[in-house]
């Protein structure tokens, strides 16, 4: 049983534990992100702000297994996911699922109409990373292939679509996918 809580309502305990989880959950395969605890500790606390959600994803024994943080955008109409993240010994147990579930309750509650986010690409992961990805973009879109275990597929298992690439985002040949989906129907 996975109990979902407001951040902010028990920071003084699960502040630690969420900045540890947010540092390791990101080490492999983008250690750029937040590489230090202090980093890490930053983000999480900036995930506080009156135009944020920031929820947590607590098993029976009260231990941190996941945080989702969500950023308002366009006037609250749309959300960024920011960041999704489950600790490696609790992965591909519905966790990821439920808390991008319970984000998008929390954004149609608010009158948000579309959740997005993107998902970097820079270790080699998908089709997409490591070519030029200017002639025929859409084309290679339509043709993504997942090579080494990319999280493009688990959002689209979510409902997720992507809906453009930032080429060269993160260095040459290394994009950002951009994937969206509704919440206001």
């Amino acid at each position: 049983m996975i109990n979902i809580i407001d951040l902010g309502d028990r920071l003084d305990t699960l502040l630690q534990p969420v900045s540890e989880l947010l540092l390791e959950g990101f080490r492999e395969n983008w250690p750029k992100a937040w590489p230090t605890i202090d980093a890490a500790t930053e983000e999480v606390l900036d995930s506080l702000s009156e135009d944020k959600i920031s929820r947590v994803a607590l098993n029976e024994a009260g231990k941190v297994v996941g945080w989702i943080g969500g950023i308002s955008q366009y006037h609250g109409h749309v959300w960024e996911v920011h960041p999704l993240v489950v600790a490696a010994d609790d992965r591909r147990q519905g966790i990821g699922r439920t808390l991008l579930h319970d984000l998008e309750e929390q954004v149609r509650k608010l009158g948000g109409l579309t959740l997005w986010l993107g998902t970097d690409d820079e270790t080699n992961m998908t089709s997409l990373s490591g070519v030029n990805l200017y002639p025929n973009l859409w084309e290679k879109i339509r043709y993504i292939q997942n090579l080494r275990n990319h999280p493009y597929q688990f959002y689209q298992k979510c409902g997720f679509q992507i809906v453009g690439v930032m080429p060269d985002a993160n260095g040459r040949g290394k994009p950002d996918i951009y994937m969206a989906k509704s919440v206001g129907l």
